[in-house]
């Protein structure tokens, strides 16, 4: 069956009051589309815990470092309101740019610590549209609960972070990375990896797993097979790595046994 869709936020709160009043639990899935079965385990970690599931798929351009790689992300509406169907999920939004910045780009969200770390230091601005968006989508979602994948570790700690500091009522849930059968973080981005990349790529995983091998020596075995190596850092018990095949920028971490 294939979920509603609405494209405003006025219409998804005005059927958010509905919820509220009947005394349903409401589970929010933001996503940017190109779904895979990643975000089909976001949606059925939602379904479980909650009555009724809104998922949103949003391009946020805000948040990608360059216009070109905006305007190259994958939409895939209609396969993502499929899979949205076959999972349960109940409401889809998906809202245009202007919907989402009504007032332009003139209001944002800085974060001035973990934003400018890790991933932050090689995609400036990038956390900062992140925010802003996910500030957006959870004010208009209302939600009791939010649920955001630990493949991307630093922004599931930016959001909670978010949440606190602005005292927001919805609860952050962390789901647990989906990998393919040889390893690889399932990602919208392994899409754009060539035949021969893909086959390279489990390496990144397989060599950020050899915890009890120094972040130097995991860079340079990185580096020895083909990857563009971003950063491999240990901090808070995980290990993170962003590396790069070709144009595609991958990223992982693992927890440090």
């Amino acid at each position: 069956m294939t979920p509603r869709v609405v494209t405003t936020a006025a219409a998804w709160q005005a059927e958010l009051a509905g919820h509220r009043a009947a005394g349903l639990t409401v589970g929010f899935v933001p996503t940017m589309g190109a779904l895979h079965p990643g975000h089909a385990s976001l949606f059925h970690h939602a379904l479980r815990e909650c009555d009724v599931v809104l998922a949103s798929v949003f391009v946020n351009p805000t948040q990608f470092d360059e216009a070109q790689d905006f305007e190259k992300y994958p939409r895939t509406l209609d396969a993502d309101l499929a899979l949205m169907g076959a999972a349960g999920v109940d409401v889809v939004f998906t809202p245009s740019v202007a919907e989402m910045y009504p007032e332009g780009r003139t209001y944002s969200v800085h974060e001035s610590a973990l934003s400018r770390e890790l991933c932050g230091a090689h995609r400036p601005g990038h956390f900062s549209g992140m925010l802003t968006v996910v500030l957006k989508l959870l004010q208009i979602a209302g939600a009791n609960r939010a649920y955001f994948g630990e493949k991307d570790y630093q922004q599931l700690q930016l959001v909670r972070g978010l949440v606190r500091a602005f005292f927001l009522p919805t609860e952050i849930v962390a789901c647990p990375t989906v990998r393919e059968p040889d390893g690889l973080a399932m990602s919208s981005r392994n899409a754009r990896l060539s035949p021969a990349e893909r086959a390279l790529a489990p390496q990144f995983h397989a060599a950020l797993s050899s915890t009890t091998t120094s972040t130097t020596e995991v860079s340079a075995r990185l580096a020895a097979a083909g990857f563009g190596v971003d950063y491999i850092e240990d901090r808070d018990g995980r290990r993170f790595g962003a590396v790069r095949l070709g144009s595609t920028r991958l990223i992982d971490n693992v927890p440090l046994t």
